[in-house]
């Protein structure tokens, strides 16, 4: 199936963010948290037959799109949904915003567990929230939950929400049944309502399994909304579209208001039979994806291991998006980040855009053809080592 994966596919002048938003030709953009392959053929095929049909007036969204959203998580990931506590909207981001804004006023405080998706910040700012920060524990060579930290938190009775990162981008923790117990009896406890972005739950390495935060519990459910989405997985960012679950009504209705309010409620024709296509008929090549992308990160561990043993690469759960650690240089994530663009041409990710915790981190998208990645790497190796030279 590598034949799939391999091709470097030519991105610039398509109006990619990834590969446009630079001005410089021989730039390697390795930040955005999207792939430089083509999305499954089972997509492709049903996006063409959709484009031959020549009309693209107003869409309802049909039966068909919430069954494959309810099968998929049934049959993947042993999660029961029922399709009439499924809305749906324009991608992750615009969900989070639109249940923050429902479930909140002005001032009141929301979780987040940093570091952690930079989106997550606009989401709690842009409604007028504070930002309380739960800041996960380094131990040894991966991240843990800081349980006493959460719990006072989540005490103050201005805290009204957690935004729980599930998968976590960018430290690649799935987290642990275990650990999303005790998150929820915590957040239960103290009348906290949890937001899980689920977005990268379909890009696991092997070994591990991902855990939906509100299967673990019935009162979970209750209490919590969670955000999906086939776009991370299945490489449809562009195309705009994610579901929101929750099966508590007035929640869901609050919700609903916010969306329709914001007209985030409405999706186009593309966007729904994507989603049909890739979850109904994608698991053969999403199961060769995370394989492939297995094999790139480890591909970048040897590289790290025989070349940059200074610098340590988080050992991945899942994402395709390596969390490395750059304590061997003195200076800044900013300072390295701005370096490798302008001295090697590459684009990666400052870790301190996912909070303060990022500091000496940069965070790199691995999900390219291994020609591409390597190509990446010696650009990395050829700045680190400048920059280590006395």
């Amino acid at each position: 199936m590598n034949d799939d994966f391999d091709p470097l596919i030519t991105r610039r002048g398509t109006n990619a963010i990834k590969w446009d938003a630079a001005t410089e030709d021989n730039m390697l953009p390795m930040w955005v948290a999207d792939m430089d392959f083509r999305t499954s053929p089972a997509v492709i095929n049903a996006l063409e037959a959709r484009a031959r049909h020549g009309i693209f007036g107003y869409t309802q969204v049909p039966p068909d799109f919430y069954a494959a959203i309810v099968n998929w998580f049934s049959r993947r990931h042993g999660f029961t949904l029922n399709p009439q506590h499924l809305l749906y909207t324009t991608g992750v981001v615009p969900a989070l915003s639109a249940v923050v804004r429902a479930l909140t006023q002005p001032g009141e405080k929301v979780i987040v567990q940093t570091p952690v998706y930079n989106c997550f910040f606009s989401s709690v700012r842009n409604q007028g929230c504070e930002i309380i920060t739960n800041p996960l524990r380094r131990q040894g060579d991966t991240y843990t939950i800081n349980f006493d930290d959460l719990e006072q938190k989540a005490a103050d009775p201005q805290t009204r929400l957690l935004l729980l990162c599930n998968p976590h981008n960018p430290v690649g923790r799935v987290w642990k049944p275990e650990e999303l117990l005790r998150i929820g009896e915590t957040c239960l406890q103290h009348n906290v309502i949890v937001i899980a972005d689920e977005i990268h739950s379909d890009l696991v390495q092997p070994g591990f399994r991902y855990t939906p935060f509100a299967s673990v519990s019935e009162r979970f459910m209750q209490n919590a909304i969670t955000c999906m989405s086939p776009s991370k997985a299945f490489n449809l960012a562009g195309l705009q579209v994610a579901a929101i679950h929750t099966a508590n009504d007035d929640i869901r209705q609050k919700i609903d208001k916010i969306l329709n309010i914001h007209e985030v409620c409405e999706i186009n024709p593309f966007a729904v039979e994507a989603l049909i296509a890739a979850w109904n008929h994608g698991e053969t090549w999403l199961d060769a994806l995370n394989l492939y992308l297995h094999d790139n990160f480890k591909c970048l561990k040897a590289f790290f291991h025989q070349h940059l043993p200074a610098f340590p690469v988080i050992p991945l759960e899942a994402t395709y998006l390596a969390w490395i650690d750059c304590r061997a240089l003195s200076c800044s994530s900013a300072e390295i980040t701005a370096l490798l663009k302008a001295e090697e041409k590459l684009w990666v990710n400052e870790g301190t855009i996912y909070g303060e915790e990022g500091e000496h981190f940069i965070r790199l998208n691995f999900a390219c053809p291994r020609s591409r990645l390597l190509e990446g790497l010696n650009r990395i190796k050829a700045a680190f080592e400048r920059m280590l030279t006395p």
